[in-house]
This record gives C-alpha cells, sequence and structure tokens, in this order.
C-alpha cells in the first residue's frame, strides 16, 4: 500500500509525485486545451486527488487503447503534465474534466494503488536556442502549415494567422501538431522529442508526408468528381448511402447479389468457356458501378448464361409400344412420320447417344403438321416449344444481337430453351418456308448452322458468345411448299411429304377427333349430338375444298354452335340433335362447292387435266379454239410464266406431227390459236399442264372430241416425251371426286402409285403413258360426221373450277 499523496514529498520544479490518469486514442500536448471525458474509477479518483491539492495531474496515452486497467508497460513513458481548469460531474456517473497542457514529463516510477493511478514523474525542459536553423524550420513549417490548411477541410483558416505570430519553436511545434490528422504513434513520437531542433524537423517530415497524401486525394477527389458529373454522380450518392447502411449495420445489397452470382456460376453446370467467361464478366462487374448501364447489360448478361440449361434434361421414354400408341391416339394415318420417329426411338434405345434427327415435315394446310410435333414431345416424354417463323425478316431472330446494342437479347432459338428448361426438347419451327430476306440479314442462312447435325453441336449466338450444345434437340420444321425453302437448308433436313386427306381418312378424323373435341368445346353432351356418316361426306365434298380438315372441323364448330344456341332456348334440356345429310342446307346454307362435275359430253378443243395446289388438288379444264388469222398463239387465264412455256412447247409438238394428225403442212399459217384456262382471276402455274394443252390443241385442229371420262396430267417436250410431276395423290383424288374414270399419268410417276390409298387405286384406271403419241391415242375419239363450230364455241363457255398452280 503507497502512502498517500500528501505524505509524499513534492518537488514543482524538478518532478515529483502525481497523479496519473491513461488516455485512450489521444495525446495532449503542452499549450494545448482540451476536454476529456473520464469514466474509469481510477481516472475520476486521480482527478478527484488533483483538485484537492494543485490541480495537477499527469496524463499518459495508452499504447493499446483497449486494456481497460493499464500497467506501466501498457503505457508510452513520456506524456504531458497538465492542469485541470474545470471539472464537471455528469447524470450518467462520467466526468467532463477539462486541462490544459504544462509541458513534458517522463515516468521515473508506476505507483498502483487500489483507488487511483499515481507516477513519479521527471519534469522536461525545452531548451530553445535561437539559430538560424531553427528560424528556417519554423518558416518551413509556417509555410507547409498554410498549404496544409489549404488543402485540409478540417482546420479551421484562421489558424494560419493564429500560429504565425507564435515565434517560441517549442510551442510552435505543439499547437501544430495537435492540429495534424495523423496517428497516435506519430503524435506520441513528436511529443517524445525534446530538443525543439529534432521536434521540429521530425514535425516537418510528418507534414510534407500528410501534404503529398491530401494532394493525392485532392486529385483523385477532382477525377472522381469529374467523372460523377454525369452518371456516376448517382453511384457516388449510393455508395454514401452503402456506407451510411454499413455503418448502422444493415445489409449491402450489392455485394450480396455478386456473391449470389459467383455461387449460381459455380452451382450450375456450364461448359468450360462459359463457365471462365462468366467469372470473367462478374470480374468486371465487381469494378463497376451497379447503378451504370453496362453493370445492366453484364447483370442481364450473365443471368441468361446461367439461367439457360446446359447439362438439364429430361430422360426419353423409350417404350416404342408406348410411342406408337399415343401417335395413333393423337393422329389418324400419316404412316411415314411415325415410322420416322418409332425408328429414331429404336436406335436410341440400342446406342447411347446419337444426334437429334432434323425432320421437316411438308403438307398443305390442314393436316396436322404442328399439332404431330407435340405429339412426338409427347411420345418421347420431352417438352416441347414451338417458334413461328412466318415473317421472320431479321438475322438477329435467330442468332441474337450482339452486347454492343441496347436492349440486346438472344434469339430465339436459346429464349425457347431457356423456356422449355431442357436442353434436349422437341423443337418445333413452324411455317419455316414463310421467312424472309430483306436488309438485315436472311434468316434462312442463320439457321443453316442450326439445323446441321455436324455443325450444331457448337451453336454460337451473338448475344451469348459461347458454344451452345444443339445435337441433342429433336428439330422439326414445317412448311407448305418444299420450293419456298432455299436449297442448302433443304439439304440438312430430312424431308417427309405429308399428303392430303382421302374422304374415308377425313371422315375417320371427324368422327374421331373433330367430333368430339368440338362437342366439348361448345358446352355438349356427347350423346345427344349425332352426325350421320351422310351429313360428313356431304360437308367434305360440298362445304369444303381443302387437303386438310382444318375447314371441316370449322364447319363442325359452326354446326355446334347453332345447336348450342338451340338447346339454350329450348326448354328441353335433355334434347337429342341428329345432324343428316338433310338437315344441313339449314345449318350451313346452301353448298359451296360442286362436287363429281365432270363434262356431260364429248367435246372437241376441251380437256380436262389435274392440278395440285397447295390446298390439295383440283380438276383444271383446258379451253382451246381455232380462229381464222395467220398463226398467233393467245393464252389466256392469268396463268405463269412455266404454264405459257408450256402451251408454246405443246404448240410445236402439234407442228411436229402435221402429217400423223392429218393436217396441211402449212396449217398454222392461216389460223390463230387460242388457250384459255377458266377461273380466270386464279393465278395458275406450273408444267404439269403440258399433255393436257397439247390434247385440246391437236382436238381443236383435227376436230375430234376428247373422252370426258379421261383426265390427264405430265409435262411435255419438244419431242413427245411425258415427263414426271409431283402430287399425284393429290390429283388421283381430285380425279375420283370429279367422276372421272380414267387417268393418265407418267410413266416415271408409277412409282408413286404405292401411296395413293388401295380405295383410289380401286376407283380409277390408271393408266402410265412415256410419249405423247400414246395420250393423243387414247383421248381422242373418231371424228364427228359433221363437226359443228358453234359446239366448239359453246365449250367455251363450260369451265370447270379447278385451280392450277
Amino acid at each position: 500500500m503507497v502512502e498517500p499523496l500528501e505524505q509524499q514529498d513534492r518537488d514543482d520544479e524538478r518532478g515529483g509525485r502525481y497523479p496519473l490518469m491513461p488516455l485512450r486514442d489521444i495525446v495532449v500536448f503542452p499549450h494545448m486545451v482540451v476536454p476529456l471525458f473520464v469514466g474509469r474509477a481510477k481516472s475520476i479518483q486521480a482527478i478527484e486527488g488533483a483538485m484537492e491539492r494543485d490541480k495537477l495531474i499527469f496524463l499518459a496515452t495508452q499504447q493499446n487503447p483497449k486494456v481497460d486497467d493499464p500497467a506501466e508497460e501498457d503505457l508510452y513513458d513520456i506524456g504531458t503534465m497538465a492542469q485541470i481548469i474545470q471539472v464537471l460531474k455528469l447524470p450518467d456517473g462520467t466526468v467532463k474534466v477539462l486541462v490544459e497542457g504544462r509541458g513534458r514529463a517522463r515516468i521515473l516510477s508506476f505507483i498502483p494503488n487500489d483507488l487511483s493511478l499515481f507516477a513519479d514523474v521527471e519534469l522536461l525542459e525545452d531548451h530553445s536556442v535561437d539559430s538560424p536553423t531553427i528560424e528556417a524550420l519554423m518558416r518551413s513549417i509556417n509555410d507547409a502549415f498554410e498549404k496544409y490548411v489549404g488543402l485540409s477541410k478540417k482546420v479551421p483558416p484562421e489558424m494560419v494567422s493564429s500560429v504565425s505570430g507564435i515565434l517560441d519553436p517549442s510551442r510552435l511545434g505543439d499547437t501544430i501538431v495537435a492540429q495534424l490528422s495523423i496517428g497516435i504513434s506519430e503524435k506520441q513520437s513528436i511529443l517524445a522529442a525534446v530538443d525543439p531542433r529534432e521536434r521540429l524537423e521530425a514535425l516537418l517530415g510528418l507534414m510534407e508526408k500528410e501534404i503529398e497524401i491530401l494532394e493525392i486525394e485532392k486529385r483523385i477527389r477532382t477525377r472522381v468528381k469529374s467523372q460523377m458529373e454525369r452518371s456516376q454522380k448517382e453511384y457516388y450518392l449510393n455508395e454514401q448511402m452503402r456506407a451510411i447502411q454499413k455503418e448502422l449495420g444493415e445489409k449491402d445489397e450489392f455485394k450480396q447479389e455478386l456473391r449470389a452470382l459467383e455461387d449460381k456460376i459455380k452451382k450450375k453446370k456450364m461448359s468450360k468457356e462459359a463457365t471462365d467467361k462468366a467469372l470473367g464478366e462478374l470480374r468486371k462487374l465487381r469494378m463497376m458501378s451497379p447503378m451504370s448501364a453496362e453493370a445492366t447489360v453484364v447483370r442481364n448478361y450473365l443471368d441468361w448464361l446461367t439461367s439457360l440449361p446446359w447439362r438439364k434434361g429430361t430422360r426419353d421414354n423409350l417404350d416404342i409400344g408406348h410411342a406408337e400408341q399415343v401417335l395413333e391416339t393423337d393422329h389418324h394415318g400419316l404412316k411415314k412420320v411415325k415410322e420416322r420417329i418409332l425408328e429414331y426411338l429404336a436406335v436410341q434405345a440400342l446406342v447411347k447417344k446419337i444426334k437429334g434427327p432434323i425432320l421437316c415435315l411438308v403438307g398443305p394446310p390442314g393436316v396436322g403438321k404442328t399439332s404431330l410435333g407435340r405429339s412426338i414431345a409427347r411420345a418421347l416424354e420431352r417438352e416441347f416449344v414451338r417458334i413461328s417463323l412466318g415473317g421472320v425478316r431479321d438475322e438477329a431472330e435467330i442468332r441474337g444481337h450482339r452486347r454492343t446494342y441496347i436492349g440486346a437479347m438472344p434469339g430465339k432459338i436459346v429464349q425457347s430453351l431457356r423456356k422449355a428448361g431442357s436442353r434436349n426438347p422437341v423443337f418445333l419451327l413452324d411455317e419455316i418456308d414463310k421467312m424472309s430476306t430483306d436488309f438485315r440479314g436472311d434468316p434462312s442462312a442463320a439457321l443453316l448452322e442450326v439445323l446441321d447435325p455436324e455443325q450444331n453441336s457448337t451453336f454460337s449466338d451473338h448475344f451469348l458468345d459461347v458454344d451452345y450444345d444443339l445435337s441433342s434437340v429433336l428439330f422439326v420444321a414445317t412448311a407448305n411448299n418444299l420450293f419456298a425453302i432455299p436449297r442448302p437448308l433443304q439439304d440438312r433436313m430430312e424431308i417427309i411429304r405429308i399428303e392430303g386427306y382421302t374422304e374415308e381418312e377425313k371422315l375417320n378424323i371427324a368422327t374421331r377427333y373433330l367430333i368430339p373435341k368440338q362437342i366439348e368445346a361448345h358446352g355438349l353432351v356427347a350423346q345427344r349430338v349425332r352426325f350421320s356418316e351422310g351429313a360428313l361426306l356431304e360437308i367434305v365434298r360440298r362445304y369444303t375444298r381443302e387437303a386438310g380438315v382444318r375447314g371441316l372441323e370449322r364447319e363442325i364448330a359452326s354446326i355446334c354452335r347453332k345447336i348450342a344456341r338451340e338447346t339454350v332456348k329450348s326448354r328441353d334440356k335433355r334434347k337429342r340433335f341428329h345432324v343428316s345429310q338433310q338437315s344441313l342446307k339449314r345449318y350451313l346454307g346452301p353448298p359451296r362447292h360442286a362436287y363429281g362435275r365432270r363434262e356431260q359430253e364429248n367435246r372437241i378443243g376441251l380437256a380436262t387435266g389435274l392440278a395440285w395446289t397447295e390446298v390439295g388438288g383440283e380438276m383444271l379444264t383446258i379451253e382451246t379454239t381455232v380462229l381464222p388469222g395467220q398463226g398467233k398463239l393467245t393464252v389466256t387465264g392469268k396463268l405463269g410464266e412455266v404454264m405459257r412455256e408450256s402451251a408454246q412447247a405443246a404448240l410445236s409438238y402439234v407442228r411436229s406431227r402435221w402429217s400423223e394428225l392429218e393436217l396441211e403442212r402449212n396449217f398454222y399459217h392461216k389460223l390463230d390459236l387460242h388457250i384459255h384456262v377458266p377461273e380466270g382471276a386464279i393465278p395458275k402455274d406450273g408444267p404439269s399442264a403440258g399433255i393436257t394443252m397439247a390434247t385440246a390443241l391437236a382436238s381443236a385442229l383435227t376436230e375430234r372430241p376428247i373422252d370426258r371420262n379421261l383426265a390427264m396430267t405430265g409435262e411435255i417436250t419438244l419431242r413427245g416425251r411425258v415427263l414426271a410431276i409431283g402430287g399425284v395423290k393429290e390429283k388421283l383424288l381430285a380425279a375420283r371426286r370429279a367422276g372421272v374414270t380414267r387417268v393418265l399419268i407418267p410413266e416415271d410417276n408409277r412409282k408413286d402409285l404405292e401411296e395413293v390409298p388401295a380405295g383410289v387405286l380401286k376407283a380409277l384406271e390408271i393408266i402410265p403413258v412415256a410419249h405423247m403419241d400414246q395420250v393423243l391415242e387414247m383421248a381422242l375419239l373418231d371424228k364427228v360426221v359433221e363437226p359443228a363450230r358453234e359446239a366448239v364455241e359453246e365449250a367455251l363457255g363450260s369451265g370447270s373450277e379447278a385451280v392450277h398452280h
């Protein structure tokens, strides 16, 4: 136990024993007046002890401010002897004390006490010496301080004039160092320098260092200010807000977002190229302002990259029986397509992985091409996505925009994969023949890589800029016309033609699919609505003219609507409805199309041809008349260039066979020939009417009538050869509808008869021909005894409603 202070000898000039108060995070210099808030019991006791004596107290700074009960080794040995000016006790128990530094002092011995701390200290005297060196140092320090005050916003400018009036070098140094924003250790080193010269030199060095730091900060602030004048202003404010939120303990949302993105990238099983690209973009994002436009682009890019199904896919159901049952349930007929899907499944069951097939279903509207894609997906138990390519004219719609453009997005391929959430969906490219080209590029050319099994494993979207594997995707394209698809694109797809339906197939589809679907859609009860077979056949024949069943479904829907209205109006909710052939006129009005319309008698110059259109096969009547003239050929009926050339070829053939046809050698010098195809408002084109035109010309010139029960199709050459044509099945269906009994087809099309339904082959006598002579032999009848020109002219007025394209 140490004796009380009053029992100790005191020597105020050279030192003595004084109460000691440790300081945290502050160094008190001589001549410095500073308020201190004291909360520790021993420090409060030291203040009270000093107040009872001469109000002198020794202030020493702690080396570690976190120590609550410092020992001798926790304090710097040199401190400041200070006088207490004022003491104020606060309500919370702490004490506010105002002290003024008097001079430096060194701890000789540390005297611990249970109540307060004491120390034997030695007062250190300043040895002020006037010398040119001291004067130079003082001037330099004043200049440096003025510069420091100009750069720092923490020191009031009036301090410069206040400091410049201090002539004592020791006091000058102590006054200035108290104003500097430097660390505790650096301030303590200035306090420990007893020699004024050393002190001023050390102070000048510290000031030069601080001035350099402040100048750098000023340059940074200037640069940041110029950058933030536009878009960075908002960022700067957000950074300040974020700093405030951080001080308040709130979460840093941007950093959280970056961490979430990084975790998402690492967890997502992407390709190595995509992972490296994503991490690189994330590093760039960390350096950006979160509110800048570029950061938004990068975030959007990373979102797309991490949301794609890189490895996630569905497992194929390789049960061929299940797939066959699904396809049969959903669609009637379509044998080729179903066989191809089942073949793919069989190979998939034997081989671990094969490249997805790329099928192109080509056929007229309404035959079920689009719905077949859904059935394929259901049979394989894959996800299904559909892209409509009708009217697409921008290459970026397929391959995406580059990220340099505002509002850039990936192409439809990548968008649909993200929507499907699977790397191996069934991908339907609908209406692939309806794409167009303009200054923005050729979208069909962009599809070349997508639809090439050898290339689509490394498909590159302009937006993603990394390779994506499309080889597991099963692509199914649909088109109405094959000739509208560029040849390089056709070469990459497996073309499967879907022909039009026969009447029997349409009746089957209507009974099994369309009628139940429309009855349910219109809120009717299946047991109370019945369609007779005769009514359905009448709708097919006289109310629709199509290869598919879309129009048939519309007519059935129209009948269901009228039945629904009658059901609502009727008080008898259990009323039954029977749609018969006789009641059709009440539901649908008079018939819109003629059926089985052929010529009633054999005519001169009137030949019946067969045409193929986008809506199926049609009858095509070609009329020819001979007029006095000078050998001019007139062709009318809104015919295309190819059909006009067929007319020229037909005439040249007839002229070359003048002898066999028993005509004069120069018969065409005295005659004009007029070929007309009725329904002139409808465009017609194609080469398959060549033999029909030649037959009509030969009949008109020889005045031999043409067999009304005969229809024909085929292209003609100048030597009379009959060349192959397309759409044999549709043309034979049209011949059967028209009621003709014999049909001439090119010999080269004999192989196509295998795909024609047996019922059609049984109803028609189909005769393959190789030369025009055979056609004339079968088509031209014997010359009438008294040929009447009026009969030929009358024939010009009777035409069929067939259309030829």
